[in-house]
């Protein structure tokens, strides 16, 4: 170990609860004679009005079993409790670390948190260290020729692509680090992981799991020879179908790594009989980039839209017509459905997020934000860039958004993509038994369910007149 500069270090967990392929983690190891995983439970940010269960039950239970792998190899997590802050320094001074490495967080509320922690560390003497995980490229490394950051998709997209085709981020060797964890012994007591209840939320079998292990082999599952990665172009839209990844949980929680999935990805892409579905898949990797960089770049997203004139919008926000949205009685089986499914399983598949987030902002002229915040209670993989930017997109507020007259009908939207109904059936068990030429809309055929709350087509001419004077006239009808 010629590279030697630390006797002690700590690798300062957040967002990336793995072992495997972790920039921190190796960095720590590739600098330091000894190193301890630590986390550290922020009551404070558990009392937030914006986190909900499913994000608590998940990273409780990839805290758990990082914590598993870690004892099996004599190591530990040192779980910490309080301001996180206070709770590194004390750390630090009481192990006797002289560096502190961490992974990068780009939520406006995280960077200021990762100053204060810097600030306070090196005036006690530790040195510190932010590595760049959660994205592959950086928010600076995809930028146009003027060196601004990009607003629209496809150029980005672009650039991204060439710059990731002349030098590949490939997954990061961490077992040099790993080798060099901490004894047991010497961290010495530490906290149990904590339960959701212990901080007033509720369990559910329902949420989904969340851990390393499982990560990798849901990727490789997906990417397989046979796995739905073949069928995704063509069925990714088909919530009835369900073949998604459903890694977006373990890519918030950092179960798996971003280059490990780019790097299985674009490895499919050269068999020609996958190449179509993994490139579409990469695509909707690089959104996942492309809104990171839009936080970072745009902090103003957090708290507002994108677009200058999209505060201007005068929203109805009608708290009755918000609550049927939210409880998933609409009278749209299609919205009630995935509602349902978002409330029950703490996950909802990303056509329905478009659906019901046009639905809400447009058919009910409900501030996008009251969407996003309800998302961020209910999503197991809630991440403020890609929840903000999924809701700005459908409310036309954000970068490179749907235009402000792309106005889904639920509707059409269900015969297109649920067709037989069979979506709908395993939410709504009271339309079981409705034929799939009903129940799309079973107030037509005078079926017993819930009236519409609003009639769309009057819906949409009130969404128009709301935003024309404010986005701009429209270009043709858009009613899909």
């Amino acid at each position: 170990m010629t590279d030697v500069r630390y006797t002690r270090a700590i690798v300062w967990l957040r967002r990336d609860l793995r072992l495997d392929d972790n920039v921190a983690l190796a960095a720590a190891g590739a600098l330091s004679r000894e190193l301890v995983l630590t986390f550290v439970v922020d009551p404070k940010l558990l009392a937030s009005e914006r986190i909900g269960a499913p994000i608590v039950q998940t990273f409780f239970e990839a805290l758990e079993a990082l914590r598993e792998r870690l004892r099996e190899r004599g190591s530990d997590l040192a779980v910490l409790q309080g301001d996180p802050v206070h709770e590194l320094v004390s750390f630090a001074t009481h192990i006797g670390a002289d560096a502190v490495f961490y992974n990068e967080d780009y939520e406006p509320a995280a960077i200021a948190r990762d100053r204060e922690a810097e600030r306070s560390l090196r005036e006690a003497g530790v040195e510190v260290h932010a590595c760049l995980d959660h994205v592959c490229l950086g928010a600076k490394d995809v930028r146009t020729g003027e060196g601004a950051p990009y607003r629209v998709f496809t150029a980005y997209e672009r650039r991204w692509r060439d710059r990731y085709a002349l030098a590949p981020v490939l997954p990061v060797d961490t077992s040099g680090a790993i080798a060099r964890a901490m004894d047991r012994n010497a961290i010495g007591a530490t906290r149990p992981i904590p339960t959701p209840e212990d901080f007033g939320f509720t369990s559910s079998r329902r949420y989904p799991h969340c851990n390393e292990k499982l990560a990798r082999g849901m990727l490789d599952a997906f990417l397989a020879d046979d796995g739905n990665v073949v069928r995704y172009r063509e069925l990714r839209d088909f919530p009835a179908w369900d073949i998604t990844s459903h890694l977006s949980v373990q890519l918030r929680a950092g179960t798996i790594g971003i280059r490990t999935a780019f790097e299985g990805a674009f490895r499919v892409a050269r068999d020609p009989s996958r190449r179509a579905s993994a490139q579409k898949w990469i695509s909707e990797l690089i959104w996942r980039e492309f809104f990171q960089m839009l936080l970072r770049s745009f902090p103003h997203v957090a708290t507002g839209a994108f677009l200058e004139n999209g505060d201007r919008l005068r929203w109805d926000n009608g708290e009755d017509a918000f609550a049927a949205w939210c409880e998933g009685r609409t009278g749209y089986p299609i919205v009630d459905a995935a509602m349902i499914q978002l409330n029950e399983t703490g996950w909802i598949h990303n056509r329905l997020r478009m659906i019901v987030s046009s639905f809400l902002t447009k058919d009910l002229l409900v501030d996008w934000r009251w969407g996003e915040r309800y998302f961020e209670t209910r999503l197991a993989d809630a991440d403020l860039a890609q929840n903000n930017g999924g809701w700005q997109w459908a409310a036309s507020t954000g970068a490179d958004a749907a235009p402000y007259f792309r106005i889904f009908n639920p509707v059409l939207q269900s015969e297109k993509f649920d067709p037989g109904g069979a979506f709908i059936r395993s939410m709504i068990p009271e339309l079981s038994d409705v034929p799939a030429r009903d129940i799309h809309a079973p107030w037509k055929s005078g079926i017993r369910y819930h009236a519409p709350i609003v009639d769309h087509g009057e819906a949409r001419a009130r969404a128009l007149a709301v935003y024309a004077p404010v986005l701009g006239k429209p270009r043709s009808s858009h009613n899909r």
